[in-house]
């Protein structure tokens, strides 16, 4: 061995001595940590606390996270530099148990650490090249958002006979569940996704049975939403018939809905209709005589029925220029 080569070694063991008499940064963090399940395998610190109920058993959770190694700066994984999050079911698309229990004691906008041992995270083997074999990890976990979704898979789980005999308000409570499923992909973008949970909440509601008046009116009542949801996402779609059809269901609701209107205002519009488009919007218009959207719209209306027809009269006058000439 080379002199150099000794003192190399020489000095990667003083590092080790060294590391043995100093505590880690774990250590540090381990003194201000909580024991989640008494047994030292699941370390929490609140840095910044939530609101309202913990997570739910089975829910989908909306969070950014990131996973780091002692001794790294820089995370092994993360979401941080994600936009929009994908929204994550327990018990299906996360694989850490230590992570699973920790998120099961966060509460919405919760911002905590954990710090997971072995058995809690990538075990003996870790998980080559990224996770050495038997490696303690640490993970900073912001929790944006979460739905109970476990309630709504059981709620589908039952036949139709069993759904029709629940309370309306847990069918009410479901629905805007999917609701928010859908809104939540809508927001991002996901426009057929959103269609497919809107759609799935009418299907809900639609079947079902009952003959007592106060129930037909919640279920009117939670109908219109979803209406107004479709009308506004089949828009987005390019499906303007459509986005009429769920407008026009709406209005059966409540015919002075100034959303439903604007929503069908928009969709005469893309189909050149502008009569029903003008007839609708100027409607909404005397409900909300100072709403920007609406006037906005009328005024894009006016223009575009006017280039119509100023299209429609130059055509006529050169059609009779034509007659004229031959």
């Amino acid at each position: 061995m080379s002199g150099n080569g000794l003192v190399h070694s020489i000095q990667r063991l003083i590092n080790s001595e060294e590391r043995l008499r100093t505590p880690s940064p774990f250590d540090h963090l381990r003194q201000q940590m909580d024991d989640v399940l008494g047994d030292g395998g699941i370390l929490k610190e609140v840095v910044h606390p939530g609101e309202g109920p913990p997570v739910p058993q089975n829910a989908s959770v909306l969070i950014h996270y990131s996973g780091f190694l002692e001794y790294s700066a820089e995370p092994f994984e993360t979401t941080t530099n994600l936009k929009y999050p994908r929204m994550m079911k327990l018990g299906r698309d996360l694989t850490l148990a230590g992570l699973e229990l920790g998120l099961l004691t966060m509460r919405r906008g919760e911002f905590s650490r954990f710090l997971l041992q072995p058995h809690y995270a990538y075990g003996n083997m870790g998980c080559p090249p990224f996770i050495p074999a038997a490696a303690v990890v640490l993970y900073e976990v912001h929790i944006l958002d979460f739905l109970d979704s476990g309630q709504v898979d059981e709620f589908i789980a039952l036949s139709p006979e069993e759904q029709n005999t629940v309370s309306l308000s847990k069918l009410l409570e479901v629905v805007n569940t999917v609701r928010s499923f859908g809104n939540r992909c809508f927001n991002q973008s996901h426009y057929d996704n959103a269609k497919r949970r809107y759609k799935e909440a009418l299907m809900l509601l639609e079947n079902r049975e009952t003959e007592r008046e106060a129930e037909k009116d919640g279920i009117r009542t939670a109908l219109l939403p979803l209406f107004l949801n479709l009308s506004i996402t089949e828009l987005r779609l390019d499906s303007p018939h459509k986005a009429l059809k769920y407008g026009n269901k709406a209005l059966e609701i409540d015919s002075a809905n100034t959303k439903a209107l604007f929503r069908c205002g928009q969709a005469y519009l893309e189909l050149r209709e502008y009569e029903s488009a003008q007839d609708c919007l100027i409607t909404a218009q005397a409900r909300k005589p100072f709403d920007t959207d609406i006037n906005n719209l009328l005024r894009k209306v006016a223009m575009s029925y006017k280039d119509t027809l100023d299209k429609e009269k130059d055509m006529c006058s050169k059609m009779f220029r034509d007659l004229r000439d031959k």
